[in-house]
């Protein structure tokens, strides 16, 4: 296996994608990257991945921001340029699970998206989608923007509570792969997180059978 990596975004913030990439970089044996992390005053996405991943390298950010908005924004506050050409995928013995912020669209600069620099890496991107209502209209078009970028969609995997048609609707009409769902989990450890991933998901579909 030629160590793969993976983009990991959303539809939305908040949904739960870092919990899912937790869950994904634990499940590969592998290591996690957030490459911008906007707001250190509460728990960061890497120490969450840290936390529900304890045995799992995680890279460092290449930018740490205080304030927790967009990343254009928490740079600007700080008087820090981000360079997105200058976020490049850190060389790793392991397969990578690297994590975006909020949306595909959210802005790195007042000129650049995430979806700038995914259309840049050409790597294979697991869009997160919750099963709340207005998942569908979110998760289409997110789909399509990704596809008009000729960006490679993996799959979608969703979160929260079972909604089957939901699910089945967006990946009916968005042309693209369930990958499966993260149920909630009341208890949220390391243990019930990586029993949870393997009951709902096949490792197969990220790796192929090469692992």
């Amino acid at each position: 296996m030629n160590n793969p990596v993976f983009i990991v975004s959303g539809t939305d913030t908040g949904i739960g994608k870092t919990i899912f990439s937790a869950a994904l970089t634990q499940a590969l044996q592998g290591s996690y990257w957030k490459p911008v992390q906007s707001g250190l005053e509460e728990e960061t996405d890497s120490e969450t991945v840290r936390r529900l991943a304890p045995h799992c390298p995680v890279l460092p950010e290449q930018w740490r921001l205080q304030l927790p908005a967009s990343p254009h924004l928490s740079a600007e506050q700080e008087g820090v340029e981000i360079d997105p050409v200058a976020l490049t995928i850190p060389h790793c013995d392991w397969p990578l699970v690297v994590e975006g912020a909020g949306g595909l669209m959210v802005p790195l600069t007042r000129s650049q998206t995430y979806l700038d620099i995914f259309a840049l890496w050409q790597l294979p991107v697991i869009l997160c989608a919750r099963t709340q209502l207005g998942t569908i209209n979110h998760s289409l078009l997110s789909l399509e923007a990704l596809r008009n970028r000729n960006i490679p969609v993996l799959g979608v995997a969703f979160i929260g509570h079972a909604h089957e048609d939901s699910e089945g609707i967006i990946c009916e009409l968005g042309k693209v792969r369930r990958l499966g769902r993260l149920p909630v989990l009341d208890d949220l450890n390391p243990q019930t997180l990586a029993q949870a991933f393997t009951e709902n998901f096949n490792l197969h579909d990220f790796i192929g059978g090469d692992r």
